[in-house]
């Protein structure tokens, strides 16, 4: 349980991360390479940290996609030169608030 709250505590800090480093907006993030290098990197260590989540914490929230968050890291990872910033965003702007509301709520619970 203790390596759990350790990782959902590392995704709720690359969440915060992200959200600073796209609090200016879409057009500040589509203009700054170094804002998307920030953003992806912090994305692919979240995702990493999910693969180390206990099938306990997991089980905890059903809805998260956690298999899908899996095949994302490793998209990240491997496919780097195909990634859709277009889709980043979205993922940025509509996933990660939902994930770090789960996290959040996970770490209450165990």
């Amino acid at each position: 349980m203790r390596d759990d709250r350790v990782y959902l505590e590392h995704i709720v800090e690359c969440i915060r991360r992200i959200e600073e480093n796209t609090a200016d907006g879409k057009e500040a993030f589509a203009a700054s390479h170094t804002l998307q290098d920030a953003v992806l990197r912090n994305l692919q260590t979240l995702a990493e940290a999910t693969q180390r989540l206990s099938p306990r914490a997991r089980d905890l929230h059903p809805t998260i996609e956690w298999d899908r968050l899996s095949a994302f890291r490793n998209i990240l990872v491997h496919n780097y030169l195909g990634i859709d910033l277009e889709r980043v965003w979205q993922i940025v702007t509509r996933d990660v608030p939902v994930l770090k509301a789960a996290a959040q709520e996970i770490s209450k619970r165990l």
